[in-house]
């Protein structure tokens, strides 16, 4: 798994008896050389390549190809989270994990909860022939009775074309967002904070400058009503990078400047020991 990662996939991992490795995250994704010689015997990695967690950096061509390499000739398999994929900025679309294998190492899982919302409950997974009977299985076991109403419903959504247009206009709105926090963060907290504009998903990084504590500045924040998750707690072996989560998607273009003016204030919170 990726180090940092996304701390409930390890849970539930490690809830079904994997013995869990934790592999290190650099700007071309996950280290896939590091993670066979620290576990040359695993059965599966679990990645976010399109925009990994917490991160957001986006897995390299040249390491999806080392990975599914890896998969081939180790007889293992890859989970590919690919969350957030719709919302890419600039550039092509991604290649999946998926498309490249061509569908017999990698089993591709994703959900509607943020192309939609939660309450839909819905996701979705493109699996290997060799391992679609014992999923089905699975999946009965799981939930008997899953929402076919709904899921008619979002069909007729998608078929009628709604669902490509309203990708299309939220893709539209999240970048303004996204240049308006970045540029909020910039002319306020540049001397703090190092920000790592994505070009894909729906969250931006922000490194603190001075190493200090993120998980502190994320308290200050929260008493100031910012969200602002530290990414410092994320890590399990890696040598942690202080920084902060900042979502863009949840809060027009207008307000970032207001939002950034109180994350501003609460580093003058902890500065003054408040």
């Amino acid at each position: 798994m990726e180090d940092p990662g996304y701390p409930p996939t390890w849970h539930a991992l490690s809830a079904a008896g994997a013995e869990l490795h934790a592999v290190p995250v650099d700007r071309a994704g996950l280290n896939v050389a590091a993670g066979v010689a620290a576990a040359p015997r695993a059965r599966l990695a679990f990645v976010t390549p399109s925009h990994q967690y917490p991160l957001g950096v986006t897995l390299s061509m040249g390491r999806r190809l080392e990975l599914l390499a890896w998969a081939r000739q180790a007889g293992a398999w890859i989970v590919e989270d690919d969350y957030a994929s719709e919302f890419r900025y600039s550039g092509p679309p991604l290649a999946a994990l998926q498309g490249l294998d061509g569908g017999e190492r990698v089993i591709y899982v994703g959900t509607l909860n943020k192309a939609l919302f939660p309450g839909l409950r819905l996701g979705y997974m493109v699996a290997p022939r060799s391992l679609a009977a014992a999923l089905a299985k699975a999946r009965q076991l799981i939930d008997r009775q899953p929402p076919t109403l709904t899921q008619a419903v979002l069909l007729d959504f998608m078929e009628s074309g709604q669902f490509a247009a309203h990708v299309r206009r939220r893709r539209l709105a999240y970048r303004t967002q996204r240049d308006a926090l970045a540029e909020a963060l910039r002319d306020r907290l540049s001397h703090r904070l190092e920000i790592d504009v994505p070009d894909q998903g729906m969250h931006l990084m922000a490194f603190l400058k001075d190493g200090g504590d993120d998980v502190a500045v994320e308290a200050a924040a929260a008493a100031r009503g910012v969200t602002a998750r530290a990414i410092g707690p994320l890590y399990r072996q890696a040598p942690a990078r202080p920084g902060l989560m900042l979502g863009f998607t949840g809060s027009a273009a207008r307000s970032m400047a207001g939002g950034v003016a109180r994350l501003a204030q609460a580093f003058a919170d902890l500065e003054a020991g408040t």
